[in-house]
């Protein structure tokens, strides 16, 4: 019945994703009928109006942020031949507690960019797949890469040590200037971005001014120029608590362990051989205090009965070590404003729900897609034409998001179960997760065919009052899910 209900799913899916996507192809249309090819506007015309178009500054691109974004931008477009200044506030190694997962997409990513070195001397830790629970039971999901190259894995490891050796080979190419300082706002002239002003670490605090044809802000989830590209609502919808476990093995060696815990869901994987990351969700907007030990309650009462049995001690221990780090988990939808002579990459454009992993995955495509379409631009001085021609980046760029809900019981069992299904509906859904599969009617659909099958669930072979309830929500949630992903 349950695979009966998968199919019924798939093609309710396919119908409604059909709907929804023709829409977004329209747009598409009408923006590729508007917007004009770079060869207009530099390959065909003459010489005169190509040298009114070059650059003659000292910069071609400024850069917002060197954290993973950003460094990896000023690389790639560094080794195209650009001239990169980049601006960051803090260039010391950085403690982060999220960050520290890249799925086999992101290394595909990786590897297109040529940084995949930087994933060497930093102990990070193949991930081959995920180890999900809920309820006592369990089920293991491979990452689906047959056909890719046998070295095709996730990584994970230490944030810091990740972005301080992509800063490095950033920084090693004599076109691109690394600088620690903090940006305070953008040089706007007649709506067009001309450059930014920061102020030095180390100087008297005087305001500083540097120009570039185009400005790219990839500054993160924290950015303080957004509100001038985007007019985006930032929500905070949860908050991530981390935990460092020491000395202590995963009940499955090289997999993310998912757990569907009541109520706060968490993850656990390596990130070297003698830790392991814990991040636990907790919803609301308030959430206990650790100052006065409320915090290492709830997690010695409620959470660590529910961590596998094999880490329940050193999750104690690392309870009682006292290093426990929370930070708020936000929600933006993608909603820029065109403007010429800027753009916006990563977090600091869309952010993603740190527990689901796939932050630094979408970073590194959002690079990847940048670059290619920054590659044909011999000049970007005419900052309304390559506005115009950077508009495919925001129209091909999708979101993976996710929100809570009155009926997230009911679709954390739907989600559950339909992985447990295995064959084409795990491989389809570890696609996703895993970044291998980036195409939006493949989310759309996947989400949909997860809601009908939860749907299904609650009105076979009866429904009552309370699961048509249920069942209304669950559509509902789905819906807020496929309609921004459609619209994006």
């Amino acid at each position: 019945m349950m695979n009966g209900l998968y199919a019924l799913g798939l093609v309710f899916a396919f119908l409604w994703g059909l709907i929804l996507l023709h829409d977004l192809r329209g747009k598409r249309k009408e923006n590729a009928n508007s917007m004009p090819l770079h060869e207009e506007i530099g390959v065909e015309s003459s010489k005169k109006e190509e040298r009114s178009l070059k650059n003659d500054g000292q910069t071609d691109i400024i850069i917002v942020g060197a954290g993973v974004a950003g460094s990896a931008l000023a690389y790639a477009l560094g080794k195209d031949g650009r001239r990169v200044h980049v601006f960051e506030r803090d260039l010391t190694e950085p403690n982060r507690m999220v960050g520290e997962l890249l799925q086999p997409g992101g290394y595909i990513k990786l590897m297109e960019l040529g940084l995949e070195d930087c994933l060497n001397e930093i102990d990070a830790q193949r991930v081959i797949g995920y180890a999900i629970y809920k309820d006592g039971k369990q089920i293991r999901v491979p990452y689906p890469v047959e056909g890719y190259d046998s070295d095709l894995a996730g990584r994970s490891f230490h944030n810091g040590r990740f972005v301080q050796r992509m800063r490095e080979m950033a920084a090693s190419l004599p076109n691109v200037k690394l600088e620690q300082g903090t940006v305070v706002s953008i040089i706007k002239e007649k709506e067009t971005i001309k450059g930014v002003r920061y102020k030095k670490s180390t100087g008297e605090g005087k305001e500083l001014a540097a120009y570039a044809p185009l400005t790219i802000v990839c500054d993160g989830s924290f950015s303080n120029l957004r509100r001038s590209l985007s007019s985006s609502k930032v929500d905070v919808l949860s908050y991530s608590v981390g935990l460092t476990l020491e000395n202590c093995e995963l009940p499955f060696a090289n997999h993310v362990h998912m757990i569907i815990a009541n109520p706060s869901p968490m993850a656990l994987y390596r990130i070297s051989s003698t830790e392991i990351r814990c991040l636990i969700d907790l919803s609301g907007q308030k959430v206990p205090s650790v100052s006065n030990g409320d915090m290492a309650l709830y997690l010695k009462t409620i959470i660590a009965p529910q961590v596998p049995p094999e880490v329940q001690n050193a999750f104690i221990a690392a309870i009682e070590k006292g290093n426990i780090r929370t930070m708020p988990c936000r929600s933006m939808p993608a909603d820029p404003f065109p403007t010429p002579g800027a753009i916006m990459i990563g977090d600091a454009f869309n952010m993603r729900h740190p527990i689901s992993g796939v932050g630094m995955t979408v970073a590194l495509s959002d690079v990847v897609m940048l670059r290619d379409l920054l590659k044909p631009l011999r000049y970007l001085n005419n900052a309304v034409a390559v506005c115009n021609d950077l508009q495919s980046f925001y129209t091909l760029r999708k979101i993976f998001s996710a929100s809570p809900d009155q009926a997230k019981q009911e679709m954390r069992q739907a989600c559950f179960d339909f992985l447990a299904l295995g064959n084409v509906t795990s491989k389809g859904m570890m696609d996703l997760l895993a970044g291998l599969n980036p195409q939006p009617s493949s989310l759309i659909l996947h989400c949909i065919a997860i809601g009908i099958y939860g749907v299904g669930r609650l009105l076979l072979p009866f429904p009552s009052p309370k699961r048509l309830w249920l069942a209304a929500r669950i559509l509902s949630e789905i819906s807020n899910i496929v309609l921004p992903a459609a619209r994006a």
